[in-house]
């Protein structure tokens, strides 16, 4: 049965010699949908809608540049000896801690410019992020990559995962653990819980902190399964990461409570919550 499967063709569309790929597709409309969700969510929030579409004109090409630095950073025994292929990003090779990083940072900037609160940009959007996560995960199953260690048929078949699914893990002749999927299905939990908190008398600046410590806290012990890993020294980088991004959001949450009594995210310019209908 193993020798008939046939993976899942990577190109979208071949026209001569140039190939669009379905990763670059279902990144494109991960994108799409958390712009189109951030803006339904910023009407409601009496938010410039505009922002959002000038932000990702700066944020998209920043991250995609950031993901590919934070990559090669931790690849740098290869690309040192390669330096040529330091820019061949068609060759595979980013990483979405560098690309949130990227956004995160332009975030930042693009808000001081504007002269807009950071944090209120960022709670909006917070789980437009987690579902464009989730949804982008699927790029790299088509890919078949970021996947975890070898398993077999069977233990995928008592996931009660369909067959597509299941083929597409089997790689050179072995079945992996489909990690992308674990961390898609996380996200989208993720994204509900973040829709059910931001109905809540949460502060201001605690939506988008709470994004991170429940995509870094998944991404934990998700990484731990991953055979593909960066790796700094003996460590995971990404593991390292999402505890310091844990132990930072945390502490940034207390001390805004403690310090700096935020208004809350539903409050109207007067600081007065609405009653939830």
């Amino acid at each position: 049965m193993e020798n008939q499967i046939t993976p899942l063709d990577p190109v979208a569309i071949q026209i001569g010699n140039f190939s669009i790929k379905w990763y670059g597709i279902i990144i494109a409309l991960g994108v799409v949908v958390a712009l189109l969700l951030a803006l339904r969510e910023a009407t409601k929030r009496h938010f410039d809608k505009e922002l959002f579409v000038d932000l990702l004109i700066w944020a998209i090409p920043i991250s995609i540049i950031c993901a590919r630095i934070y990559y090669v950073i931790f690849q740098w025994d290869f690309y040192k000896e390669n330096p040529s292929e330091i820019i061949k990003i068609w060759h595979g090779g980013i990483a979405i801690y560098g690309a949130l990083i990227g956004a995160v940072g332009t975030a930042i900037i693009f808000s001081r410019i504007k002269k807009i609160s950071f944090f209120q940009l960022a709670d909006i959007a917070a789980p437009s992020l987690l579902i464009a996560q989730a949804i982008g995960r699927w790029g790299n199953f088509m890919n078949q990559e970021a996947h975890g260690a070898e398993t077999t048929r069977s233990f995928l078949e008592s996931l009660h995962l369909p067959d597509f699914i299941i083929n597409q893990m089997y790689i050179d002749g072995v079945y992996y653990q489909p990690t992308f999927l674990y961390e898609s299905l996380w996200n989208v939990l993720g994204f509900v819980v973040l829709l059910i908190l931001r109905r809540t008398k949460i502060r201001r600046g605690e939506l988008f902190l709470s994004y991170v410590i429940w995509y870094s806290f998944g991404r934990f012990f998700i990484e731990g399964m991953r055979t593909d890993s960066l790796m700094w020294g003996d460590f995971r980088v990404s593991q390292v990461l999402a505890v310091i991004l844990i132990v930072v959001s945390v502490g940034i949450m207390i001390y805004r409570r403690l310090k700096l009594n935020p208004p809350y995210y539903l409050a109207d310019k007067y600081g007065k919550v609405p009653k939830q209908k």
